[in-house]
């Protein structure tokens, strides 16, 4: 058995990516957009090739994840908001049930979602980390959705070495001795 290695690969050209946004947290929510969205064209994705979806909070991210995973559309999406902690548990319910909700549209749909959901102390912590988690946020995007497809074309390509196996052998078959 041969040991298939994928390299990391940041080329964005040709790749469809769809990012949704929410509103809560503007600031940060804006900043991480900007970085993503720069980040993505730096890599070589075509701004025409982005696809930008706001939505009012974390909570409402996964089930717009889900609407444009369900299109087969995307090579990959991104999930980008922020939820910073208050007095009240509601952090942790927010911050619990978005990255559930993320991580089940990623695996039930197959698609990669990298999650740019900053969930963090205060206001400072969030603004300080906002430009890095974007631009990364882009980064995961391109290098999974790069990696699933080369795996996806590799496994294709063991079932057209499989077919033509087959069919080798059937001709075999068929040659009289």
């Amino acid at each position: 058995m041969a040991l298939d290695a994928y390299d990391i690969n940041l080329d964005g050209e040709g790749l469809c990516i769809g990012i949704v946004q929410a509103r809560f947290n503007e600031t940060v929510c804006q900043g991480l957009l900007q970085a993503c969205v720069d980040e993505l064209k730096r890599l070589g994705v075509a701004e025409e090739d982005i696809t930008h979806a706001s939505v009012p909070g974390a909570l409402e991210i996964p089930v717009a994840l889900q609407k444009m995973a369900a299109t087969r559309e995307y090579d990959a999406l991104i999930a980008i908001g922020a939820v910073i902690r208050g007095e009240t548990y509601h952090f942790e319910l927010v911050a619990n049930e978005s990255g559930a909700g993320i991580s089940r549209v990623a695996l039930d749909f197959g698609i990669p979602i990298a999650n740019a959901v900053l969930t963090t102390e205060d206001d400072a912590q969030a603004e300080a980390r906002m430009t890095e988690k974007g631009a990364d946020a882009a980064r995961v995007a391109v290098e999974m959705a790069n990696l699933t497809l080369a795996i996806e074309e590799s496994v294709e390509d063991d079932e057209d070495d499989e077919d033509e196996d087959d069919e080798d052998l059937d001709f075999e078959e068929d040659k009289p001795n």
